[in-house]
C-alpha cells in the first residue's frame, strides 16, 4: 500500500513563493513517476505537474510553467514542487499523486495515477 503525505501549504501573498513536499510511504519510490494536481474550490481537478521515475523528464501545465519546478530525492522517498511568483489563481488544495510506471514522459492524465494524497492548501492572497 502507498501511502502519500502532503506538507507546505499555507497562506502567502500574491508574488511569494512556497515549496510542497510529498512524502511517499512506498518500497523502490525511485520506480514511480510522480506528479501534482490541484484542485480550485468549483473547479475541476487540473493537472500542474509530473516527473517521471528517473527525475530526467519533467512536464508542466502551460499556467505554471516557468514559475513552478518539481523535483524528487530518491533517497528521501519525496517529491517537491517549488512554487514561485504565486497568483490569486493558484490558490486550490494541492495533490501529490504516484504511478508506479517507467516512462520517458510522466503521466499528464489524473485517470492514470493509482495512488493520492489527501491534498494540501494553497492560498494565495491579492
Amino acid at each position: 500500500q502507498v501511502q502519500l503525505v502532503e506538507s507546505g501549504g499555507r497562506l502567502v501573498q500574491d508574488g511569494g513563493s512556497l515549496r510542497l513536499s510529498c512524502a511517499a510511504s512506498v518500497d523502490e519510490f525511485s520506480n514511480y513517476a510522480m506528479g501534482w494536481f490541484r484542485q480550485a474550490p468549483g473547479k475541476d481537478r487540473e493537472f500542474v505537474a509530473a516527473i517521471n521515475w528517473s527525475g530526467g523528464t519533467a512536464d508542466y501545465a502551460a499556467s505554471v510553467k516557468g514559475r513552478f519546478t518539481i523535483s524528487r530525492d530518491d533517497a528521501k522517498n519525496t517529491v517537491y514542487l517549488q512554487m514561485n511568483s504565486l497568483k490569486p489563481e493558484d490558490t486550490a488544495v494541492y495533490y501529490c499523486t504516484a504511478d508506479p510506471v517507467r516512462g520517458f514522459y510522466p503521466p499528464r492524465s489524473a485517470v492514470e495515477y493509482d495512488y493520492w494524497g489527501q491534498g494540501t492548501q494553497v492560498t494565495v492572497s491579492s
